[in-house]
C-alpha cells in the first residue's frame, strides 16, 4: 500500500482471488484506518458510488486511511456475486489486512445499502474473532423483505454505531429500519426528505457522519 497522499488503487488477496481497493490517504499520514462498503453490485453499485465516496471523504479528512473495496465481480475484484456471504468474508479479510499493516490504529467501519448489510455482518464475524468494532456507520441499511429484491436478516450491531436513514427512502422504508433498531434500543438519525441515495442531501449526510466522527477518540499518530 505504498501510495502517496490522495486516492489510488491497490489489491489484496481474497478467498475468490484479488480484491481491488480504492485507497484514500489523508494528507498528514494515517492516524486511523477505515473500510467503506458499497451498494449492491447487481444493481450497479461500485466503490466509486457517490455515497461511499462521501463517507470516505469524511473519514480521510479526519486522518483515517480509508479503503473502499470493490465487491466480487466489480472492477478489478475477482469472483462472482455471493449474496453477501463471500462479500462478508472478503471484507473481513480486508479489515484484518489493514489491522496487520497498521497495528494499533483505531478502526472505523462504514457501509451504504447492501454494503451496510455486509458491514453489519462483518462486525459480527470480527466480534467472534475477538476483534471489537465499536465505531460503525450504517447508511441506507436494508432489513427485512425489500420489495422486488431479497430478504435481509441484518444482525444487531454495537450500541455505539451510527445509523443514518432517509425519511423518504423508497427501497428500505424508515419503518423497517426502526423495527430492526427497536429491540436494540438503537437510535436512528433521519435525514428529512432524503431518498435511498440521499439525492440532494449528501451535504446533510456528510455533516451527520462528520459529527459522529468528531466525537470519537482522536486518532493518534
Amino acid at each position: 500500500m505504498a501510495l502517496q497522499s490522495g486516492t489510488g488503487k491497490t489489491f489484496v488477496a481474497g478467498e475468490a482471488g484479488k480484491i481491488e481497493l480504492i485507497v484514500d490517504r489523508p494528507r498528514d499520514g494515517a492516524r486511523g484506518i477505515a473500510v467503506v462498503a458499497h451498494p449492491h453490485p447487481v444493481q450497479g453499485g461500485t466503490a466509486t458510488h457517490k455515497v461511499p465516496h462521501v463517507l470516505a471523504k469524511a473519514l480521510a479528512a479526519r486522518g483515517y486511511l480509508t479503503v473502499r473495496p470493490n465487491f466480487r465481480g466489480v472492477g478489478g475484484t475477482e469472483g462472482e456475486h455471493d449474496v453477501g456471504n463471500g462479500e462478508t468474508t472478503d471484507t473481513v479479510a480486508v479489515v484484518n489486512h489493514l489491522r496487520h499493516e497498521y497495528p494499533g490504529l483505531p478502526l472505523v467501519l462504514a457501509g451504504f445499502s447492501f454494503g451496510a448489510y455486509v458491514m453489519a455482518r462483518t462486525v459480527e464475524v470480527l466480534h467472534g474473532q475477538g476483534v471489537p468494532c465499536p465505531h460503525l456507520i450504517l447508511t441506507g441499511m436494508p432489513w427485512g423483505t425489500i420489495p422486488g429484491h431479497r430478504s435481509y436478516e441484518t444482525p444487531a450491531v454495537p450500541s455505539t454505531a451510527l445509523v443514518v436513514h432517509g425519511e423518504k427512502d423508497e427501497r428500505v422504508t424508515l419503518g423497517a429500519v426502526l423495527e430492526w433498531a427497536r429491540p436494540q434500543e438503537l437510535p436512528v438519525v433521519v435525514v428529512p426528505g432524503a431518498n435511498h441515495f440521499f439525492t440532494g442531501k449528501l451535504i446533510a449526510l456528510e455533516r451527520v457522519v462528520g459529527g459522529y466522527l468528531d466525537h470519537l477518540p482522536t486518532p493518534q499518530a
